[in-house]
């Protein structure tokens, strides 16, 4: 495990992918509504960041609110579909460069690290997201009870 790697377990880091989307570029009309974009936020002990790409640059902010401040609500009241917490993984052992163009879900995915589904699409991501947020709680559940 690299140090960064390392050092952002310690921090207790946590993400948080946000679906959504207008489409902005002609392309995107190809994409499902509501699923043509997605985009990570970060928490650790000292706040939050937002990883996010954009036409032609990636933004990349911490946010001036608190650590405490429910960020998820936030953006599914602004009509946004959230699906978190995550665990950032460790990084994903290559061999050869990635042949896939930066994406927002190649972003999403590379901020997940090596346990991340495969995905194309913001909606393929979302689904494969979702079956992992449900196999896991149904171990919690199942723990639970034994």
């Amino acid at each position: 495990m690299t140090p960064g790697h390392r050092r952002a377990r310690e921090a207790g880091q946590e993400a948080w992918i946000a679906f959504g989307g207008e489409a902005d570029q002609p392309w995107l009309r190809l994409l499902r509504p509501g699923f043509r974009h997605c985009f990570a936020a970060l928490r650790d002990e000292a706040g939050w960041t937002v990883v996010e790409p954009l036409s032609g640059r990636l933004f990349v902010g911490r946010l001036a609110v608190p650590a405490e401040f429910d960020l998820p609500g936030f953006y599914r009241r602004a009509g946004l579909v959230v699906l978190g917490p995550f665990v950032p993984g460790a990084v994903r052992a290559r061999r050869l460069p990635p042949l896939l163009p930066l994406t927002c879900v190649a972003l999403c995915r590379a901020v997940l690290g090596a346990g991340a589904p495969v995905a194309l699409t913001p909606r393929g991501l979302f689904k494969r997201l979702s079956r992992i947020l449900q196999q896991n709680r149904k171990i919690i559940l199942t723990s639970a009870i034994t």
